[in-house]
């Protein structure tokens, strides 16, 4: 199931949402120990090296990817390479002992700046190492749109892919931007986090294994 919250007031909202969603299905059977995340491994036009950082939250629901000079741009002076961005991380995320994990809800979030008839794709798919099972999602904005934008995926729990017990595999999570121009070329814009709001949330769910 997607989502796209496209005003400042709804992105507001969902971060509301997102906090009582969070405090029940992933808290239920959240190790008490902290989790931890590392990135091994930073690629992409979207995110040159020390511009992305992640983090676990205190309680164990949420991981939360930052970017800060993750833009796409089109038409005035941006140059053929300026429309499509992406960057592919490898986060090695420590999951306690006798724990695994699975994202069971994604969230980006971004600024976008699109005259009429421009338009932009905000798409990210995440796996882990060593698995053929992934979960790809990809959404539209059509201009004149010029505010705040955020999407919200939610995986059913036949979806849901488990990083595998007794192994340590590195979760694999890739995102890209791409926009294009109207017929008038006028400058168009679209970028992934910013100051206020990280990038990207994702959302995690415990067992035992």
């Amino acid at each position: 199931m997607s989502r796209l919250l496209a005003t400042s007031g709804a992105l507001a909202a969902l971060c509301l949402g997102l906090l009582s969603v969070q405090s029940g299905a992933a808290a239920a059977d959240a190790p008490a120990e902290g989790a931890q995340v590392v990135i091994k491994t930073i690629n992409g036009s979207g995110c040159p090296a020390g511009t992305a950082g992640a983090t676990v939250s205190p309680d164990n629901s949420t991981l939360t990817v930052t970017y800060d000079a993750y833009t796409a741009q089109a038409g005035g002076n941006a140059g053929p390479a300026d429309a499509r961005k992406n960057c592919q991380l490898v986060l090695d995320v420590k999951a306690p002992a006798s724990y695994t994990y699975a994202l069971f809800g994604l969230d980006h979030r971004g600024h976008a700046s699109l005259p009429a008839r421009a338009t932009a794709t905000i798409k990210s798919d995440y796996y882990f190492q060593g698995t053929t099972d992934d979960v790809f999602q990809s959404h539209p904005l059509t201009g004149p749109y010029q505010d705040d934008w955020a999407v919200s995926d939610s995986v059913p729990d036949n979806r849901l892919v488990w990083a595998p017990c007794g192994s340590q595999r590195y979760l694999n999570v890739n995102t890209s931007l791409q926009v294009s121009a109207g017929s008038d070329n006028r400058a168009s814009v679209v970028t992934m986090g910013s100051t206020d709001v990280p990038g990207a949330s994702y959302r995690l769910v415990w067992k035992r294994c």
